[in-house]
């Protein structure tokens, strides 16, 4: 079966949440699976390595789990309007994928989470969807017919999925979320099949 990879990078654990609404959103698609993975941290410390395996929830992408993947939905939280160092040091490493055109015409969107509404979400996004169009993909956003995206008040842009997450980092991502990031999944998914990535 066909499968998007659905690829994130969570500190605090709201991001993985999202992560798991946006492949519910994948799988209600007939006939297409969602893979999700996530990326380990990156240490200062150049001793520091983490296990092969991680102690809990998802486990570690390989390029060949993003080059064999029909589409992909990456997720990062905000790092000063950027995405999060773990993510950028996976993505550097696809060059030879780059160089072969692996990932030419498959489908990608991009979710994240900030403290603050006004803490650099969309720039995340953005900065996510930079590589992947170098990389080849076709890039999909949340349409307006989303009622959600018209009246949520903590995350939501037509860029992708997000979540206010609260300075404590603590505040669960709410029902509005929740179907922004089931609804991506979904079109994702469609579109995905209707364009014939697979």
């Amino acid at each position: 079966m066909p499968y998007i990879l659905v690829l994130y990078y969570s500190r605090y654990g709201a991001v993985k949440q999202m992560a798991q609404h946006i492949a519910r959103g994948i799988e209600s698609v007939t006939s297409m699976e969602a893979r999700i993975r996530t990326v380990p941290s990156v240490s200062p410390t150049t001793e520091a390595t983490e296990p092969s395996i991680p102690e809990s929830g998802a486990i570690y992408a390989t390029l060949d789990d993003l080059k064999n993947c029909a589409g992909l939905a990456l997720g990062s939280p905000t790092r000063f309007g950027n995405m999060a160092a773990p993510m950028k040091y996976f993505i550097d490493q696809t060059s030879n994928l780059w160089l072969s055109g692996s990932l030419v015409n498959k489908t990608a969107c991009v979710f994240s989470s900030s403290a603050s509404l006004h803490g650099g979400q969309e720039t995340t996004l953005l900065s996510m969807m930079l590589p992947l169009f170098h990389l080849g993909f076709i890039l999909l956003g949340i349409p307006y017919t989303e009622v959600d995206l018209n009246t949520t008040q903590s995350g939501g842009t037509p860029y992708g999925a997000t979540h206010y997450a609260s300075t404590s980092g603590k505040k669960s991502v709410t029902d509005e979320e929740q179907r922004l990031c089931y609804a991506q999944g979904k079109r994702l998914a469609e579109l995905t099949l209707k364009l014939g990535c697979i």
